[in-house]
């Protein structure tokens, strides 16, 4: 029985850590570029994006092509960013637990 409370009490103390991580994590930020630093974007922990930055010499009307897909490099690259940042996170917070390799925690 002692085992089995010692067990409820560490699952809580695990929700604790979780919860707070998730927080945690929502309040990150990861920024992403392409172009060679002509388009910027940052995206919170939770993909959401928060700032677009485009140079203006990117302005011209035969550029709407190279503009859209620009954008989009640097939001996939800010993207990838941030699940890095998320996944060490996770790392530190599940470390000496016996989870099986590539099991996706639920956030």
């Amino acid at each position: 029985m002692k085992d089995l409370m010692g067990l409820m009490g560490k699952a809580k103390e695990m929700q604790a850590k979780f919860e707070a991580m998730q927080q945690e994590i929502a309040e990150l930020e990861a920024s992403g570029q392409s172009g060679g630093g002509l388009v910027n974007v940052t995206l919170s922990g939770k993909g959401e994006m928060k700032q677009l930055k485009i140079d203006p010499s990117l302005f011209k009307e035969d550029d709407v092509e190279i503009l859209e897909d620009l954008i989009l490099a640097a939001h996939n690259d800010a993207k990838a960013k941030a699940e890095a940042l998320m996944q060490e996170k996770t790392k530190e917070l599940t470390a000496g637990l016996p989870i099986p390799p590539g099991f996706k925690l639920p956030f």
